[in-house]
């Protein structure tokens, strides 16, 4: 790994997995510490009457960089938090149905599910294949799971197990045209690829600033199309819902203030977004290419490590990719792969496919274990040499 950039990660270990929890450049860390010094100095001051003005700049450098109007952001700790928002937020009826696909997270699958199960609806998923071979097949799945009760579809943008770009703008226009809202969970997006949330035109999307934005941990944000905000609230109820100020949209007042937390890491976010712009000639596009181009060169040599094909194509791709490991069967058999790189110094995500949240039933074993490789600016060629080195050595599965 490099460590002439700008992270503290630690050069002993190859970091394989920006896309779990991401990385913090120290450069966003020095700024969290002067916002957090100057918190601290006069902390009433700081939250009770220059924050809301604070956090308004940094809806605008964020949504500048989304493409999104900055009226729609409210910052949340992170995605799931946004997804739980939206989706305990709105009302079903018995019979309804919430709609989402077995390449979700599980996190997203069980607050889908437990949804669901309060109103007495109903979570389906579309079956989308993996191998993959284009968009169409995503597509193709999810219009032959809708029925005239679908209520909402559920979405990401990029898959967390099996790292895909799903066609989100088409699904969104496919979706809006039968009357049903999109929720898309952006975990993995910002930063990764181009976002523009206002023309991609969904209900909802909930991202991570701590991914792909480098952003300090607890960074994420929810944006809610201008004609939903009055729908949606806060997990966590307080003195917003009932403020009597009319200078701010209640949306902003519910969602800026839930209680005593520490703002410091969002309001870094602009400075991470520049200071990424910073590490490639071509600021972020030629940010995000680099790190694709490496993504698809680590994955060749890692599939040709485990003697298996690329299961998608690379413009599927934006900087991970998710392989099947031949022989692995269980997620025992996941969790004794990823000990054993860790003992040999790498760090990666292995995961039974499909998660738990989307197997027929508890208990089922996943079709296949996925190994997921991240490419960042800190990556290079050598990780993935070391990580193919690795894999043959592999235990034998039990």
């Amino acid at each position: 790994m490099r460590t002439d950039i700008g992270w503290r990660l630690d050069p002993a270990v190859t970091f394989l997995n920006h896309g779990s929890f991401g990385a913090c450049p120290e450069a966003v860390l020095e700024v969290q510490r002067e916002w957090r010094d100057r918190m601290e100095r006069q902390p009433v001051a700081f939250l009770d009457r220059e924050l809301p003005g604070l956090l308004d700049a940094t809806r605008e450098a964020v949504g500048s960089f989304l493409g999104a109007d900055p009226a729609g952001l409210a910052f949340v700790p992170n995605a799931t938090t946004g997804v739980n928002a939206v989706l305990r937020s709105l009302r079903f009826e018995p019979g309804d149905e919430l709609l989402s696909d077995d390449h979700e997270y599980n996190a997203t699958l069980t607050t889908i599910q437990a949804v669901a199960a309060r109103a007495g609806a109903t979570a389906v998923l579309a079956r989308i294949p993996f191998p993959i071979v284009d968009e169409a097949a995503v597509v193709d799945a999810f219009l032959a799971a809708l029925t005239p009760r679908t209520r909402i579809v559920v979405v990401s943008h990029i898959t967390s197990p099996s790292a895909l770009i799903l066609p989100v703008e088409r699904l969104v226009r496919e979706f809006a045209a039968r009357g049903i809202d999109t929720l898309v969970d952006g975990a993995h997006a910002p930063g990764q690829i181009p976002v523009d949330l206002e023309g991609l035109g969904a209900a909802y999307y909930a991202g991570n600033g701590h991914k792909w934005l480098c952003g300090p941990k607890g960074t994420g944000f929810l944006w809610a199309r201008a004609d939903r905000r009055d729908r949606v609230h806060p997990t966590i109820t307080s003195h917003g819902f009932n403020d009597p100020r009319t200078d701010r949209s209640r949306y902003k007042l519910e969602f800026d203030w839930v209680g005593t937390v520490d703002p410091t890491g969002v309001l870094a976010l602009p400075a991470a977004i520049d200071w990424l712009a910073r590490l490639e000639p071509g600021g972020w596009p030629g940010l995000m290419a680099a790190n694709h181009e490496l993504a698809l060169a680590g994955r060749d040599r890692v599939a040709a490590a485990l003697g298996v094909a690329a299961p998608a194509p690379d413009a599927m791709l934006g900087a991970m990719a998710a392989l099947p490991v031949p022989g692995r069967t269980s997620d025992q058999d996941g969790a004794m792969l990823a000990a054993h790189l860790v003992e040999e110094g790498i760090e990666l995500p292995i995961v039974g496919w499909p998660v738990r949240g989307a197997r027929r039933s508890i208990g089922d074993a996943p079709a296949s274990v996925l190994l997921r490789v991240s490419a960042q600016r800190y990556n290079e060629p050598a990780d993935y040499d070391r990580l193919a080195g690795a894999l043959g050595r592999r235990p034998t599965a039990e």
